[in-house]
């Protein structure tokens, strides 16, 4: 079966850098586009960033464009996600999601998510 599984979460403080990793198994991944979401509390889960399955695109929420860059390493069916300047308002947990090429819309394949917490 599908799994992703996400790493690198943890606490930092306002201005550091934090690298997530999400390693994919059971599927393709190569074929996949993949993404990163996230969820503070008591909010809804938000658009990160996503990656398309050749790396050849890339598209970020305004509120971490310039600070984070998703990128894939398809040989070890990895997902990054680098996260430079972080704020308190990061503050959330982040989930890598795929999705076969072919298709649109939901995500089917989720991740269990880490924990990314930004002190002040």
């Amino acid at each position: 079966q599908v799994q992703l599984v996400e790493s690198g979460g943890g606490l930092v403080q306002a201005g550091g850098s934090l690298r997530l990793s999400c390693a994919a198994s059971g599927l393709t991944f190569s074929t996949y586009n993949v993404g990163w979401f996230r969820q503070a509390p008591g909010k809804e889960r938000e658009f990160v960033a996503r990656i398309t399955w050749s790396g050849g695109s890339t598209d970020y929420a305004d509120s971490v464009k310039g600070r984070f860059t998703i990128s894939r390493d398809n040989a070890k069916n990895t997902l990054y996600l680098q996260m430079n300047s972080l704020k308190p308002e990061d503050t959330a947990v982040y989930y890598c999601a795929a999705r076969p090429q072919w298709t649109s819309g939901e995500y089917p394949f989720w991740g269990q998510g880490t924990q990314v917490t930004v002190s002040s």
